[in-house]
């Protein structure tokens, strides 16, 4: 699933929504554009009425707000409250949707689209920002899905046990094993907290070096389908990473594939760590 932030730069910190409906038409334009290539969700969160949050820019998922997610521009369905996240709302769209649309939230790590008629101040060299505009009238859809699904899509644990499951060899199919490695906040009682881990792929050869592994595990005598995701970017203390899913005969080919998978994962694939913890930042493979 692909997700797209739309905020609007007039507000406080590039949060919640301005004084007219300038957001909202842009987003009815982008949720009824994407909706011709797949499913869309649509997540509203209200910063105005949020408790507890100093900087939704540097804490963007942490409940406190008022958050509501639900199928396109009108959905059948919504679900909302103080106590649901962001992530938890994004989550629970993925196996379902192609696509996301945030409004009234800027994650540095997403893709987003600025809504700026009131002069607010963006980096414009900032990759994540796919477009600024002052209204629906600027709008390149075209160009704004195409820059999007360029971007990483978002996975859950949940939607790639889904994807494992619509194999068409599911019906021979007994286990499904997975793995989920989360950020560690300490080792031990004495270590510095982890705030975050930091991921940076080496470009081309880590989605290459993933699809042969893949492959590979795919092939073994009585597997039937293998996922592995690895996240890129920000990722804060308690967030998930990877997941391998692995879609067998039995367990005993199962746990031994995703076993196999995450430390090959590991061994094979070219990622880079940084650490922010409490008293330091440093890149994890110069510490090696």
């Amino acid at each position: 699933m692909y997700v797209l932030g739309l905020i609007d730069a007039g507000t406080s910190a590039g949060t919640g929504q301005g004084g007219d409906d300038t957001v909202d038409r842009v987003a009815d334009q982008v949720v009824d554009h994407l909706s011709r290539s797949g499913r869309v969700g649509v997540v509203r969160y209200d910063a105005t009425i949020a408790d507890g949050l100093t900087d939704i820019r540097t804490d963007p998922v942490t409940p406190g707000g008022d958050v509501t997610y639900a199928l396109g521009a009108d959905g059948d369905w919504t679900a909302s409250g103080t106590d649901l996240s962001v992530e938890d709302a994004i989550a629970s769209l993925a196996p379902t949707c192609e696509y996301a649309v945030v409004i009234g939230l800027r994650d540095p790590s997403e893709a987003c689209v600025v809504v700026d008629s009131t002069g607010g101040e963006f980096d414009a060299e900032d990759d994540s920002i796919l477009a600024t505009v002052t209204g629906p009238a600027d709008l390149d859809l075209e160009s704004l899905r195409a820059d999007l699904e360029a971007t990483e899509p978002y996975e859950s644990l949940e939607s790639l046990v889904q994807r494992v499951k619509a194999s068409e060899h599911a019906d021979r199919a007994g286990a499904i094993a997975t793995f989920t490695g989360r950020v560690r906040a300490k080792d031990s009682p004495d270590d510095s907290r982890t705030e975050l881990l930091e991921f940076e792929k080496y470009e081309g050869v880590a989605d290459e070096r993933m699809a042969a592994l893949r492959d590979d595990l795919e092939a073994r005598d009585g597997v039937h389908a293998v996922e592995l995701y690895h996240r890129t970017g920000v990722v804060r203390d308690g967030e998930d990473i990877v997941h391998v899913i692995v879609l067998a005969g039995h367990r005993e080919e199962a746990f031994r594939t995703v076993e196999d998978g995450i430390n090959r994962l590991k061994d094979e694939v070219p990622l880079f760590k940084r650490e922010v913890t409490t008293e330091e930042t440093f890149w994890v493979h110069e510490r090696n």
